[in-house]
């Protein structure tokens, strides 16, 4: 059986739909229905059920992905990874990520591509948005804080990191001299990423610190605009500590003490296994990996 078939009935599958894996391979619809047709006629099994909208996949079609995708994903990633190293590697790659991630993290790590002749194009946004684009064929890699649960999406874990709480060190005073910290975190303003909280209620609930839930003072998407705040001496906050070490160690932040210790926060190299066919892309993966990991931060200290 050819690989190019297999692909082709890996991502139909993935799709449910003829036109879907078409648009995902720069195909014709008709040479996707000839390459499944061919691949039902060597196993002698029908593969799918044509429905009205997209198509269905059999028994056997469900055994056989089981069996070969993601050992098929790994392959290509394998022999692009390989091409990498004996092709032109310039062109384009596109990244989407939490901007202040990217800022912070992504771009100190990114020289060497650039040496080797990549161009990179960097887009922000939130997780949806970020998923959205990978499936869209917006973006080639995406970076998000939390792992995607769409399985036409892959990722790893790229980079874990405490999560703190800080104040610039008068807010940080107040806070420490008073009796109870619970009342005196909520009587100062609260700056959050978003109106969830996610990153506020992660070190609450790992410091056992109950409190009622309140509206923010300020929410924002690009950290670094709640971290100019706190620099000025307004509110408090949890960030992750790429985003405050530097600021505590200079004494414009203060890390507010935590009764039991810190939460932590993952963050996820994404994409599409049709992605790691261009080469570039596949050995952009592997370095980004390779650089974060290796120069990932040191816990801040309490």
């Amino acid at each position: 059986m050819s690989l190019v078939r297999l692909r082709t009935f890996i991502e139909v599958y993935r799709q449910r739909s003829i036109s879907g894996a078409a648009r995902t391979l720069s195909l014709t619809q008709p040479a996707v229905s000839q390459h499944i047709s061919s691949l039902e006629s060597a196993l002698g099994r029908t593969l799918f059920e044509r429905q009205a909208r997209g198509v269905e996949p059999t028994l056997i079609a469900m055994e056989l992905a089981a069996d070969i995708g993601d050992k098929l994903d790994s392959a290509e990633a394998a022999l692009a990874s390989a091409r990498a190293r004996s092709v032109e590697l310039a062109g384009a790659l596109q990244i989407v990520g939490h901007a202040d991630f990217l800022a912070e993290v992504v771009t100190a790590q990114i020289r060497p591509l650039l040496e080797e002749g990549i161009r990179i194009r960097m887009q922000s946004g939130d997780h949806e948005v970020i998923c959205r684009m990978l499936l869209e064929g917006n973006c080639d890699l995406g970076v998000t804080a939390s792992a995607p649960n769409d399985a036409r999406l892959r990722n790893e874990l790229l980079y874990t990191d405490d999560v703190v709480a800080v104040a610039a060190p008068s807010v940080v005073k107040r806070l420490a001299s008073a009796n109870n910290l619970r009342d005196a975190l909520a009587a100062e303003p609260l700056l959050a990423y978003n109106l969830e909280l996610a990153l506020v209620d992660s070190w609450l609930s790992m410091n056992r610190i109950a409190m009622e839930s309140s509206m923010p003072a300020m929410v924002g998407q690009d950290l670094r605009a709640l971290r100019s705040l706190l620099i000025d001496g307004f509110g408090w906050t949890t960030l992750p500590s790429y985003l405050c070490k530097s600021h505590i160690q200079r004494g414009e932040l203060q890390e507010i003490p935590a009764p039991v210790g810190h939460a932590r926060r993952e963050y996820h190299l994404v994409w599409t296994p049709s992605a790691l066919r261009q080469p570039r892309v596949a050995h952009a993966r592997q370095a980004l990996l390779w650089y974060l990991r290796e120069n990932r931060q040191a816990p801040v200290k309490k």
